[in-house]
């Protein structure tokens, strides 16, 4: 089966918003062994949308769309998809029950073109939008799939993978299943030449790099009758890779990031964390935080950007500050040490450093950073060159320093407790 997907939106053409569904429709449907051949993307315009539709359906099984469903005069995409299939419109009362009471639930009035949304193609199946008011929509008709999405990746992401999956999955023969591995601080093109062997000739599983900032994921995938028989012929091949890449740089399996890899090992190890950040403010913490059940692990965050913070909050020494400045390895040992000791926690974790575009000289550039890290009974500094040399790198550099402190604070959980 192939597929092609269309995005319904001119906010999307425009650059407004970012077109996130596409990505995430395409991994979940190759995750159900259905190629994705054409992506396209269209304004609210009725005319433009039905051309589009039509050749989708001309040569794609199976066509998906998002956006365009909602209460306003320009969400077209079902009145259209029903013009061009020569079906007419129905009111759907469950759809129509399902929207009252999501404004019940949220206490909010409900306006008169909302009852827009409860009306359907007719033939056509209501998909449940448990996120939101629009309910998305399930067409086949002459041996071709349609599937009508909401816009918000709210909303989406849940419908798809709660319902539309299940209802593709009959076109399926096999069951796709990946499985990932997670290198931080490594190269793509070095991981290519390590694996480029694997990477070529197998077949059943294949394995297929992907960068990131920093960071490689490397994607496993296999198709079999059953999962658990997917997984049998990936998990040889996951052994292999690490044999090949080695432990240093592989930070985890199936973890999803760096964050979650950090907060899911303190948790093991019963431990906690807190940072000390100058040059990320408060990135560190923030990541941490994103993951489900941080505050088991995380004590506190403290954003020192001033010398002063440093030395009347965290005990950083004047004559630290005097000597080495704020931007070396010495302040950022002494940072670590200080929010460890007013925390209490088990590992503090600091960065310091130059983020640019200003600030840097020729003893100290813009991307040097320097991450701390200190335990009862360890310390350590690590000193980074973070600058690739573009004029508009700063946010990349801060991540990059919040990604490398993440990391060290993985290694010494792990290795050191």
């Amino acid at each position: 089966m192939n597929a092609e997907i269309l995005c319904v939106g001119t906010e999307l053409l425009l650059g407004d918003i970012v077109n996130t569904n596409a990505a995430f429709l395409s991994r979940e449907l190759a995750r159900l062994g259905i190629n994705v051949y054409h992506q396209t993307v269209v304004g609210d315009n009725s005319d433009r949308l039905k051309k589009s539709l039509k050749e989708a359906l001309e040569n794609n099984d199976i066509v998906i769309t998002s956006g365009g469903l909602g209460p306003t005069y320009d969400d077209l995409t079902k009145e259209t998809a029903a013009e061009l299939l020569g079906l007419e419109m129905k009111f759907d009362e469950v759809s129509m029950k399902h929207i009252e009471e999501y404004f019940r639930k949220i206490n909010c009035q409900m306006t008169l073109s909302i009852k827009k949304q409860a009306y359907i193609p007719d033939g056509a199946m209501a998909i449940k939008n448990d996120c939101g008011t629009a309910p998305g929509i399930y067409i086949e008709k002459n041996g071709k799939v349609l599937v009508l999405l909401p816009g918000p990746p709210r909303e989406i992401e849940p419908m798809f993978l709660n319902y539309v999956s299940p209802l593709l999955q009959k076109f399926t023969g096999n069951t796709m299943f990946s499985r990932t591995v997670h290198l931080f601080d490594f190269g793509e093109s070095k991981a290519e030449t390590l694996l480029k062997d694997m990477m070529t000739t197998l077949k059943n599983p294949t394995v297929a790099p992907y960068a990131k900032d920093g960071e490689v994921l490397l994607r496993i995938t296999a198709a079999a009758e059953n999962k658990e028989k997917a997984e049998e012929m990936i998990n040889p091949v996951i052994e292999q890779i690490k044999s090949i890449i080695g432990s240093e740089n592989i930070y985890g399996t199936d973890v999803g990031n760096l964050q979650t890899a950090l907060v899911q090992k303190l948790k093991e190890k019963h431990l906690k964390i807190a940072t000390d950040e100058s040059i990320t403010g408060g990135l560190i913490s923030k990541r941490i935080t994103e993951v489900p059940g941080s505050s088991e692990v995380l004590e506190c965050g403290v954003c020192s950007y001033s010398n002063r913070i440093k030395h009347e909050i965290l005990g950083v020494s004047s004559e630290t500050l005097e000597k080495y400045t704020g931007y070396s390895s010495q302040t950022a040992l002494e940072m670590a040490d200080g929010v460890r000791r007013i925390s209490g926690a088990d590992i503090g974790v600091s960065t310091t450093g130059i983020a640019g575009p200003g600030g840097g000289t020729d003893e100290k550039p813009v991307g040097l950073v320097y991450v701390g890290i200190s335990t009862e009974n360890y310390s350590f500094t690590k000193e980074l060159h973070l600058s690739r040399g573009f004029s508009e790198e700063r946010e990349l550099i801060r991540y990059l320093a919040s990604s490398h402190a993440l990391y060290l604070a993985l290694k010494c959980a792990d290795e050191k407790f």
